[in-house]
């Protein structure tokens, strides 16, 4: 575990004098080499991916804001948290800084934490599902793991969950940014001769061209509009989700922002029209945390730069409250 920067500097908040009052800010901790399986929170600084992609850059510091925002929310937890670190893009240097988090990742997987990544841009997704990959083994097998007698493990199925208003499924031969990340996961799926299982949830047709939902169609990606995310449809969605588990041996949990509507989360790269409100995607969220299938979530898009009130910061924070109450 070797992230770019560490200060738990942010972690600061109110002090309540009455018994089991505690927040965020006084129970987390830093890492330390043998820490308690716990929750483990790893920062992604960078936004390089958002400005290939033209949007706005300024998600580079939404670890930062998360954390404040995070701070003071009252503590729930029975197990520990601890703040991991920022792993930083420098220099425009997107690819090998996604090579570091997923690396990191790995290394908080294989000491039994839940890591929940702080974006960034969402090309925090392509580092996240290498630590995943690397944890499962696709990525060590055959350089650092010794050889096996017997037979050769079953190719992992892990099933990708992105609440999002984009596919990001551009074509990755272009360049790869933050509307390219999954499109490189079903590259590297297809090449390990791996499942590529991916759901999509809060798209925004007027957001996305025919051609992305013809490549969304090709992947046999499960895919549902923001316009049929409603209090009526809400319980089909979560038995589509769970039979979308059930056929997956992992999840990876991915949130981009910009799902949610402006006016709840004006401080993305790219604001929704329209959205998924956050009363309907916390029953999701919560079905997903209590699936026993959770192995790796993020979040990505804020952009504090844009924000108002820090009312994004806001939510980014009580959503990774929710994931929380695990433990």
């Amino acid at each position: 575990m070797h992230a770019d920067r560490h200060s738990m500097e942010p972690w600061q908040g109110r002090v309540d004098p009455e018994a089991d009052s505690a927040r965020w800010h006084q129970r987390i901790q830093p890492l330390a080499d043998g820490s308690e399986p716990g929750l483990a929170l790893l920062g992604f600084a960078s936004d390089e991916g958002v400005r290939r992609n033209h949007g706005r850059v300024g998600a580079a510091n939404g670890p930062l804001a998360i954390r404040k925002a995070l701070a003071n929310l009252a503590w729930h937890r029975s197990g520990p948290a601890y703040d991991a670190g920022d792993v930083v893009c420098a220099d425009g240097d997107l690819e090998a800084a996604q090579a570091r988090l997923g690396g990191n990742v790995c290394a908080l997987l294989d000491a039994g934490h839940l890591p929940i990544v702080l974006g960034g841009g969402h090309e925090v997704a392509f580092g996240s599902w290498q630590g995943l990959a690397g944890h499962l083994g696709g990525d060590r097998s055959e350089q650092q793991a010794p050889r096996m007698a017997g037979p050769r493990k079953a190719a992992p199925r892990i099933g990708i969950i992105n609440f999002d208003a984009h596919f990001d499924l551009r074509d990755p031969a272009q360049v790869h940014s933050s509307g390219t990340p999954f499109a490189q996961i079903a590259e590297q799926c297809a090449a390990r001769g791996w499942p590529f299982a991916y759901a999509c949830i809060g798209i925004s047709r007027a957001s996305n061209t025919r051609a992305l939902f013809q490549r969304a169609a090709d992947l046999q990606v499960l895919v549902r509009e923001d316009r049929d995310i409603s209090e009526s449809r809400l319980a089909g969605l979560g038995a589509d989700l769970e039979r979308f588990i059930a056929d997956c041996d992992a999840v990876y949990l991915t949130i981009d922002i910009d799902v949610l509507p402006a006016c709840e989360a004006p401080g993305v790269s790219a604001p929704a029209a329209r959205g998924v409100s956050l009363a309907l995607l916390e029953p999701l969220l919560e079905r997903i945390r209590d699936s026993g299938k959770l192995r790796l979530a993020d979040l990505a898009e804020l952009n504090p730069e844009h924000d108002i009130d820090n009312r994004t910061a806001r939510v980014a924070a009580r959503l990774i409250h929710m994931l929380s109450l695990t433990g």
